[in-house]
């Protein structure tokens, strides 16, 4: 029998709970040597160039856990360019293939967006207190910012990952408890 070639996805922030493209299977993973953060300005999904939004990027250091997505090869060029309209606006996030640990422990290479550090959309490494006046006050074309970082919140707890920076966030943002699923467009 013929093994079917198929490509891994890694998601981070959004794409964990929304990732809007045709797949085989998801599974809890394990990317290295990034992590997550509120460190990518929002001129579209999250916000607009005159009330920016804040998003999750990837940040060199450490570690990050997030979604793997298992794609058929049959439906990769069409996933690849949904990603990249997605994730490519403006060219803030740089593609990469990268690493990653399945839950199982199998190792795959994996298609990986990163915070470009150079564009001018890249916030950084901002103060809590910052992030979320960005937050609270960024809306765009996919919903409200504060939905975003919440829904993000929730769905990582759900599969069991600790996030304490996210944690943090969350907690500034006047949320004791991750609410209930927000239903974004």
């Amino acid at each position: 029998m013929q093994q079917i070639s198929t490509h891994w996805v890694f998601g981070y922030g959004s794409l964990i709970w929304r990732p809007g493209f045709a797949f085989i299977q998801q599974m809890p993973a394990l990317l290295r040597g990034v992590h997550r953060r509120l460190c990518v300005y929002s001129y579209r999904h999250r916000g607009t160039e005159t009330q920016p939004g804040l998003v999750f990027g990837l940040m060199p250091g450490g570690s990050c856990r997030g979604m793997a997505f298992e794609v058929a090869d049959a439906d990769w060029a069409e996933v690849h360019a949904y990603l990249s309209e997605r994730e490519m606006d403006r060219g803030v996030y740089r593609e990469a293939v990268r690493p990653i640990e399945l839950a199982d422990g199998t190792g795959v290479p994996s298609l990986a967006f990163l915070a470009d550090t150079r564009h001018v959309q890249y916030a950084g490494k901002l103060a809590i207190a910052e992030q979320v006046r960005i937050v609270r006050a960024g809306v765009g074309e996919s919903g409200a910012n504060p939905e975003y970082v919440l829904e993000t919140a929730q769905r990582l707890h759900e599969l069991g990952i600790t996030d304490r920076y996210l944690d943090e966030v969350v907690a500034a943002l006047g949320r004791v408890d991750v609410p209930v699923m927000v239903k974004s467009a």
